[in-house]
């Protein structure tokens, strides 16, 4: 055989080495990361849940998902170690570099009434209020004559 006809294998050997290597440097990334945990640790499981790292075991990792909730999960189920910043940002919505603390109302009343009031306000000037009173005696008189399905000026001469 020659060179020629075996180049395509040569090439596609050399790439399957590049990719799996290349996977293994994540998979040994991944295990490193997990080997990084610690109890007080804030991760974020592969199905994008957050909970704090409570006791490790050989394969298992207990997870606390809410203040009391445990949860058992195999150390794969890992996706990311989260720095303590990062994670408190993300689960209790803290910034550490907002210097304002923004109030947010228990219910949504005080701001839907705000709204209303200033919707209420620029509806008033813009559109003209429909008249919903009783019609005058002379407008019911003209439609009356309207009723047999004829206009004005018409008659039944054919």
């Amino acid at each position: 055989m020659s060179i020629v006809t075996l180049l395509p294998f040569i090439v596609l050997i050399g790439a399957m080495f590049l990719m799996t290597r290349s996977a293994k440097k994540k998979q040994q990334a991944a295990a490193q990361m997990r080997n990084e945990m610690q109890p007080g640790t804030g991760v974020r499981t592969i199905g994008g849940m957050y909970a704090t790292v409570k006791e490790i075991g050989d394969e298992t990792v207990l997870l606390e998902v809410a203040p009391g909730v445990h949860a058992v999960y195999a150390k794969n189920a890992i996706g990311a170690v989260l720095e303590d910043s990062e994670y408190n940002r993300i689960v209790h919505g803290d910034d550490p570099e907002s210097d304002t603390d923004t109030v947010v109302p228990d219910d949504a009343s005080s701001l839907t009434d705000a709204a209303e009031a200033e919707v209420a306000e620029t509806t008033e000037d813009a559109v003209p209020k429909a008249d919903l009173t009783k019609k005058s005696d002379a407008a019911e008189a003209a439609t009356e004559g309207q009723k047999d399905g004829k206009t004005d000026g018409e008659t039944d001469a054919k």
